[in-house]
């Protein structure tokens, strides 16, 4: 979703056929399509398995983060305590709910402070804490989704947020390509654009007083707030993104997925907004 408001020029991979938008559209669509071909399969058939989903994109998602501060800035993420501790917040979300997820990241904190013991004084804050914030930022984040699925009505849950999600990203993407011409934060992500936005937040905001009211008993009203509210998270995680790599020196987290880069550059915008999902439907429609 990290393109929901760039306007054109974003650089591809060389060999890659750019689009006017300045990607590898075709390869950017069919992995885009795969991965919501494998999401909608878990939800309409088991819908333990988005948990298993969800589980894997953050093990994956973590290495690349950890990958980035290592090249970009030396840091030393304690990765080991933060993978386990990660898959540990996940699915003890799905019994426990938040307690089985603060109490797998207060321990999974915990474990970052001792396993970092041995390397010594330098740049021991630096590290402890940069290990905090990956344990915080991806797996803490990512449980959020996995707790839309938990409840009875979980299935419509998910769809709603991946709906809108989808429907933000397409109508950002659309607009700033089409559209944009005033940069949103120039000194952070230039491709950013203020039509990018617009057209986000209308299609958010339709999204949402949709999904909401025909997938779950909700009103109208109280999905557009959802949309709305879920286009602003989205549009700052992928800006808090885009600073965090501008201060690591490099152009995307990983390499994973043609036409996207990495899976960490895909979930940017995804993991504060499933924060902001579960509770808004939480407080919206309680199950």
């Amino acid at each position: 979703m990290a393109t929901a408001t760039e306007s054109p020029g974003d650089t591809v991979p060389d060999g890659a056929k750019p689009s006017r938008a300045g990607r590898n559209l075709p390869a950017a669509i069919g992995v885009g399509v795969l991965l919501g071909a494998a999401v909608l399969v878990a939800l309409l058939t088991v819908r333990q398995i988005f948990v298993g989903i969800v589980a894997a994109a953050v093990a994956v998602a973590t290495v690349e983060l950890v990958g980035a501060l290592r090249r970009g800035a030396g840091i030393r993420v304690a990765l080991w305590p933060v993978l386990a501790g990660g898959q540990a917040m996940v699915w003890l979300s799905w019994p426990f709910g938040r307690n089985g997820l603060l109490s797998a990241f207060v321990l999974t904190v915990l474990a970052c402070l001792v396993w970092r013991l041995p390397g010594g004084a330098a740049g021991y804050l630096r590290d402890v804490s940069a290990s905090v914030l990956t344990a915080a930022y991806v797996p803490m984040f990512a449980a959020f989704a996995a707790m839309l699925v938990v409840p009875a009505d979980g299935r419509a849950r998910v769809l709603c947020f991946l709906i809108l999600v989808v429907s933000s990203d397409t109508c950002g993407y659309i607009a700033g390509v089409l559209f944009g011409r005033h940069p949103m934060a120039p000194s952070i992500s230039p491709k950013k654009s203020w039509e990018g936005f617009a057209g986000s937040l209308t299609g958010g905001v339709v999204a949402g007083a949709l999904s909401v009211s025909l997938l779950l008993p909700g009103h109208w009203w109280q999905g557009v707030l959802f949309g709305a509210a879920l286009v602003l998270t989205a549009t700052v995680g992928d800006l808090i993104e885009s600073l965090m790599k501008r201060d690591l020196g490099v152009k995307d987290m990983g390499q994973l997925l043609p036409g996207h880069g990495g899976l960490m550059d895909r979930l940017d915008s995804l993991l504060p907004s499933a924060v902001v999902s579960w509770l808004l439907l939480r407080l919206f429609v309680p199950g």
